[in-house]
């Protein structure tokens, strides 16, 4: 299965998202508006070893998934001493679509995951032994999944229900250890609170907007949540996983058993959370993947603890049924889906597909060389982040590419190449109906159309993008910060208002197509 990762990761072409987060691997900002920084790192390990590749790119993915089946081996292997238990942890993420193939695909998640899991090892280490250093080493890791995505934070209560409701409490309240902890997971995360504090507190508030988003009670972006995790997950692994969450909770928070409250709660509270955010907002396919291997070790561990308890043999068989079968198909679904987007000529989904949506960005690039060579122009210019991603990817630095708004987006990034912008004609590529928004009205460029170019995949067009050559005007990466060039847009439809501004400028923005997210 982790030779299907490589070989996915080598042959499928970045999603615009990756595309994205390769150009922050090539500066050196603390951190960034949209994420911390660390799936930044996480690429730049990866493109150290094999380049600017498809490969370089993922590969961190690829170790992330390796790791994180090591820390659930282990949990469980500590908790159980079985060895079918463990089989079952290490098979279960593969079992996974997101996890058995799209670990190959990197998003902050990514990152994320494999530093949540070892905080969760750290604090079964620390459950079996006593050893308030573990604490410390909880808080490293916490540190440095905050260091990767925010939402890491659903697991505090967890984490507060596996200090206080058993009945070590008092012995941890009056020891510096976990107090300490919460210091080292801050020491760890400063790099982030260090550029918010230089930066307005930008990605806290780009956040914030997301968390308070209320679009109304919807029980279509509800069945999108729960459909998500099927699918995602697993049709039959998600009851399977949901079942021994719940009777580990009931089992845990029944006799205060540390372990068991802990990893039951990590899941079954951002499962509840999520549920109540869908009710009034599309949740993304990542957000919540951060809990689910958690859910594998205590599935796996409940196998085990069910035997124990003495529980009839008819239902421990048909426990013991349904997780293979879960495995077994789920495996069966994974490769399909591999076989599906790497040797299948079809398009079975049309628009929907989730990787053909964002496929194609070698036509629009090759239009674009061609336009350069035609005009005689040296730079290109965007007004989406999605187009000037792929555009600096598949360039590679050979042409400046610059975003002309958002310029919240780069705050803090290198010069993208001034010299060769500054009194030369620019190539504009955006994807229609950018080119007709009002944003124009405050880049006084002459425009002149060059033509337009269909973005594809196996047959079935996406997106149309509009080529024109613009002159007599020089792009400014500071805009001011109240400038419609410098805000962004989020997923909430608007701009923020931004301090000292006191207005925010409404802007239409399409939440289908951010499903994956930046956020």
């Amino acid at each position: 299965m982790t030779l299907l990762r490589i070989v996915y990761a080598s042959a499928i072409e970045l999603r615009t998202d990756e595309a994205y987060y390769w150009t922050w691997s090539r500066e050196a900002a603390l951190s960034f508006l949209d994420h911390p920084p660390g799936i930044a790192w996480l690429i730049r390990f990866g493109t150290a070893i094999f380049g600017d590749t498809n490969l370089g790119v993922r590969f961190g993915g690829i170790v992330a998934m390796l790791v994180t089946q090591l820390l659930l081996a282990d949990i469980v292997r500590r908790l159980t001493h079985d060895a079918r238990a463990i089989a079952f942890a290490v098979l279960m993420p593969e079992a996974a679509l997101y996890y058995g193939l799209l670990m190959a695909k990197v998003a902050p998640d990514i990152a994320m995951i494999p530093f949540a899991v070892a905080m969760i090892w750290s604090l079964v280490r620390l459950a079996q032994g006593g050893d308030g250093r573990w604490w410390l080493a909880a808080g490293l890791f916490a540190g440095l999944a905050m260091l990767s995505k925010f939402t890491v934070i659903m697991f505090a209560p967890a984490v507060a229900a596996f200090l206080l409701v058993p009945d070590w409490r008092w012995r941890w309240l009056r020891s510096p250890y976990p107090y300490l902890a919460v210091v080292v997971a801050l020491a760890v995360f400063s790099p982030v609170l260090i550029w918010n504090a230089q930066h307005d507190w930008a990605s806290f508030r780009f956040q914030g907007v997301r968390a308070t988003a209320n679009y109304g009670v919807s029980l279509r972006t509800t069945g999108d949540y729960i459909g998500l995790q099927f699918g995602l997950v697993g049709f039959v692994m998600l009851p399977v996983v949901l079942t021994g969450l719940v009777l580990t909770a009931w089992r845990g928070y029944r006799t205060r058993e540390p372990v068991a409250i802990l990893l039951s709660t990590a899941v079954l509270v951002p499962f509840a959370y999520f549920f109540f955010k869908s009710l009034t907002l599309r949740v993304g396919d990542t957000w919540p993947m951060f809990m689910w291997p958690v859910g594998f070790a205590a599935t796996a561990v409940n196998l085990v603890t069910m035997r124990k308890e003495g529980w009839s043999a008819r239902m421990l068989e048909s426990s013991l049924f349904w997780a293979r079968t879960a495995i077994v198909s789920g495996i069966a679904f994974v490769i399909i889906v591999f076989l599906y987007y790497v040797a299948a000529p079809w398009n079975w989904l049309g628009k929907l597909d989730p990787i053909g949506a964002e496929a194609g960005y070698e036509q629009v690039a090759a239009r674009a060389q061609a336009a350069l060579e035609a005009t005689g122009a040296t730079w290109i210019a965007t007004t989406d982040y999605r187009t000037y991603a792929m555009m600096s990817w598949l360039f590679r630095g050979r042409v400046p590419v610059i975003e002309i708004n958002e310029r919240g987006r780069f705050q803090d990034f290198r010069d993208p190449g001034m010299d060769k912008i500054k009194g030369h004609a620019g190539i504009y590529v955006g994807r229609e109906p950018d080119d007709r928004s009002s944003l124009w009205e405050s880049i006084p460029a002459q425009r002149e159309q060059l033509g337009r170019v269909d973005r594809q995949w196996r047959g079935v067009v996406t997106d149309t993008y509009v080529l024109e050559k613009l002159t007599g005007w020089t792009p400014e990466l500071s805009p001011p910060k109240d400038s419609p060039l410098f805000q962004w847009k989020v997923l909430a439809g608007a701009y923020p208002p931004l301090e000292g501004s006191g207005t925010s400028v409404a802007r239409p923005w399409s939440i289908a197509r951010s499903a994956s997210g930046v956020g």
